[in-house]
């Protein structure tokens, strides 16, 4: 990247990282540190072409969602202001986007994915 002086990095961090969550704190602390590493990153690399950025999903339809008991799931998506899990293909989208050469002025950014859930 150095080299091409050009580069997208884009980490995958967690609304856990943001703001903790219950019996998650070494997975919310090591997302936490991921998101700060990135920040910094961006702040030393930015000038050479390199840009860095994180997504912090929140809930979305993966394996990890299939352990929660159903007689939950309710209840949690009434936490979400859209009401729904988000879907792996918008968090992939928007990795595609900040791969791009479109995103070129974003750097050092956590994008939140969630729903709109605020924690």
């Amino acid at each position: 990247m150095l080299k091409n002086k050009f580069g997208r990095i884009i980490n995958i961090t967690s609304i856990a990282g943001n703001a903790g969550d219950a019996g998650l704190s070494a997975y919310s602390a090591s997302k936490g540190a991921l998101s700060s590493a990135s920040k910094a990153v961006a702040t030393e690399y930015g000038r050479r072409g390199i840009t860095v950025n994180c997504i912090a999903p929140g809930l979305i339809e993966t394996e990890a969602i299939k352990i929660i008991p159903n007689e939950y799931i309710k209840d949690i998506k009434k936490q979400i202001p859209m009401r729904r899990f988000g879907k792996p293909d918008e968090i992939a989208s928007l990795v595609a986007y900040l791969a791009s050469k479109k995103s070129a002025y974003i750097n050092g950014q956590i994008i939140n994915v969630n729903g709109g859930l605020l924690r």
